[in-house]
């Protein structure tokens, strides 16, 4: 058993800030050999540069031709973490088409297309761990989140059909499910005095979560210590959903 991640490859989608970001440091500062995605190329190279050892692949996880595009040009992949996400909050009778579409295709569909790119080579090689960045919307809802919480709980139950299909080739796929973390995403409830104070009381911790809060359970999933962990949702949460 082994932490060590010295001579893997990790993608990391959507790493150029917040909790990408933080995952992508985790999974270097443990040997990974990162490679930081965003949409922007100069952002992507702006913080790869600034982590030991990573290089940037700038492409839209949404767009079906460039993440075919993307994932030939890296080569195989030992872990993927699927990070790319955004959020929109308003009332579901308020939102559009379009709106909706965004959002299930950011958090869900991405998903979908970077793993399906990735993962036949590593069925080939008979090995590999793909982590899902789920949400404790996996699990609960919240007014004016429907098209986050839906992607989100999809998400959930795509991981489990990945660790259906493909376990038999050597493959773990597993999510983390963060609670309520200090990033841009969470920008405007951390400003509203009301949720500040309510989150601190909901929450058994007391407190919002910290990006680097999630580096122990990514570097486990991504690490040979889960090598017989399979299909599982791991909240990091501050035990936010286990209390009522």
């Amino acid at each position: 058993m082994s932490f060590d991640l010295t001579g893997r490859s990790a993608l990391v989608t959507g790493s150029t800030r917040g909790l990408g970001l933080a995952i992508a440091q985790a999974l270097a500062e443990a040997g990974a050999r990162v490679v930081v995605n965003g949409r922007s190329e100069a952002a992507s190279r702006e913080v790869a540069a600034a982590i030991d050892g990573a290089v940037a692949a700038a492409f839209d996880v949404t767009d079906e031709a460039a993440v075919s595009a993307g994932i030939a040009a890296l080569g195989p992949l030992d872990v993927l973490v699927n990070n790319a996400g955004i959020t929109l909050r308003k009332p579901i009778v308020d939102f559009s088409l379009e709106e909706w579409s965004r959002v299930v295709e950011t958090n869900l569909t991405s998903a979908f297309l970077v793993s399906r790119a990735v993962a036949p080579r590593m069925i080939e090689r008979g090995s590999g761990k793909i982590v899902n960045v789920c949400s404790v919307t996996s699990e609960l809802a919240r007014e004016t989140i429907a098209a986050y919480t839906a992607a989100k709980g999809g998400l959930k139950m795509l991981t489990r059909a990945m660790c259906s299909e493909w376990a038999r080739h050597g493959i773990q796929a597993n999510a983390i499910a963060p609670g309520y973390f200090d990033t841009d995403l969470t920008e405007a409830l951390r400003a509203d005095p009301e949720f500040d104070a309510w989150l601190r009381k909901r929450v058994p911790a007391g407190r919002w979560g910290v990006p680097a809060d999630l580096a122990g359970a990514v570097v486990f999933f991504a690490s040979s210590a889960s090598d017989y962990v399979n299909g599982q949702i791991l909240y990091v949460d501050g035990g936010l959903t286990a209390t009522v």
